[in-house]
């Protein structure tokens, strides 16, 4: 039997989908191992989305490359569908393969066992390209189930290369993600983290949005929690919203992308949103979930941002009070409009505004932590912190820490109510309110 092993970055999406390719691995005989040098074969699922990104995968390829110098080496995911001419040159891979026909990578791992034939499959997105049906019930060492139900993206933001590396917006079909979510429940996962590349796209093609995923999931005996991941905020309906908040199982974190609190620099970037559309969003949904946590990513130092553009973001994270904030510096992509810009941002001074940025949201974190001392929340628990803590989360994927009574008995997968007593840098601690 031979054995594969698999080196993951990127997003949830990129996740889901190495999970998805270990099924296919499984059904096809092959053995996951979590022992780099016991591999016959290495499947690295790469990131774009930042040039850094792009260094990880390529330095994972040549360290694995050195370590397993008889093993099968297969690169894939949005490097090698981005940047094609680039990848291909990639002497220590045998096997090239882009985001398109992940589940011809088994065939290909064979085929290079056997033959030791170097192999390239990376095919252009077109209009009329559809979801491919993968599907992943096992998740090793979770509680939660990430679902893929959209990729692609039609936006094309100034700075991005992801509708290059996934193509348009297309969507998993209804029955498909139904028989899904109960494969996924009969494993006795209670909660589903929906995602996706543009996430709140989901089911356009059908006249369907992203309460028509949410609702298929809910329906589902033993789906206790639905959670959503990165939205687009412009796509957030005042019908999508009353949808969402009729069902008891969804939890009310929203993770809007945001990238600046700066008019200016939003034009710039060619999102489809004002600041101000973004506040009053935020509004409405605080309105409807008075419960709720946002969550978002910022980056610093878009070409041209000035100094003045810079406040008017920090500023804006402040006013907005998030809940946690991914800051990251802008990292020029080749073949984007953003790379071709004048007024490009010094290394020095997008490391100043990161700093400025994240203080900023670090306030916003420690407040919005602060805030919930006092609060009754049911925590859905995830694992033990060594022998003292019980650890989970809460709906608003607020991190919760109880202590660990009893050493011999875990939490894990439980549904508990907690009493939130303190606040720490990065979660809160309470204690069950029947005693353990």
């Amino acid at each position: 039997m031979y054995k594969v092993y698999f080196i993951t970055f990127g997003c949830k999406v990129n996740h889901y989908e190495t999970e998805c390719m270990k099924l296919l691995f499984r059904e096809a005989d092959f053995e996951i191992t979590d022992i780099p040098d016991d591999a016959d074969a290495v499947v690295i699922n790469s990131c774009t989305v930042t040039s850094s990104g792009d260094s990880r995968a390529i330095t994972a390829l040549r360290k694995t490359r050195a370590a397993l110098p008889h093993a099968v080496i297969a690169l894939t995911g949005c490097y090698p569908q981005a940047n094609r001419e680039e990848a291909e040159k990639l002497s220590e891979a045998d096997i090239i393969a882009g985001t398109k026909f992940r589940s011809h990578i088994v065939g290909m791992v064979k085929n290079c066992l056997e033959t030791r034939s170097h192999m390239v499959e990376i095919e252009d997105y077109g209009s009329d390209d559809v979801f491919e049906p993968l599907k992943c019930t096992r998740f090793d060492n979770n509680t939660r189930a990430f679902v893929k139900i959209q990729d692609g993206c039609n936006q094309f933001c100034s700075y991005c290369m992801i509708p290059y590396a996934r193509g348009r917006c297309r969507s998993k079909a209804p029955e498909v993600l139904r028989d899904e979510v109960r494969a996924i429940a009969e494993s006795g996962k209670k909660e589903i983290v929906l995602s996706g590349i543009n996430l709140a796209f989901y089911g356009r093609e059908w006249g369907l949005d992203l309460a028509d995923a949410a609702e298929i999931c809910a329906a589902q005996d033993g789906i206790e929690r639905i959670r959503l991941g990165s939205l687009e905020p412009e796509m957030m309906s005042e019908e999508l919203l009353m949808r969402l908040k009729a069902l008891p199982q969804f939890c009310p974190q929203f993770h809007l992308s945001l990238q600046s609190g700066c008019e200016r620099t939003l034009k710039a970037m060619n999102r489809k949103y004002t600041a101000a559309e973004y506040l009053a969003l935020t509004e409405r949904i605080r309105s409807i979930f008075p419960d709720c946590s946002f969550t978002t990513d910022v980056m610093v130092g878009f070409p041209q941002e000035t100094d003045e553009d810079h406040a008017e973001s920090v500023e804006f994270i402040r006013r907005v009070g998030f809940a946690k904030v991914h800051v990251f510096r802008y990292s020029r992509r080749k073949g984007t409009r953003a790379d071709k810009m004048s007024g490009q941002v010094p290394e020095s001074v997008k490391t100043v505004r990161w700093q400025e940025m994240t203080a900023a949201a670090d306030e916003t974190r420690e407040k919005y932590l602060s805030s919930l001392v006092g609060k009754t929340v049911p925590v859905l628990f995830e694992r033990e912190n060594s022998t003292e803590f019980h650890r989970g989360y809460a709906p608003d994927y607020t991190q919760i820490k109880i202590s660990r009574k009893n050493p011999e008995k875990s939490l894990r997968n439980q549904i508990i109510s907690v009493i939130i007593e303190e606040y720490g840098h990065d979660f809160c601690f309470g204690r069950a309110i029947d005693e353990l």
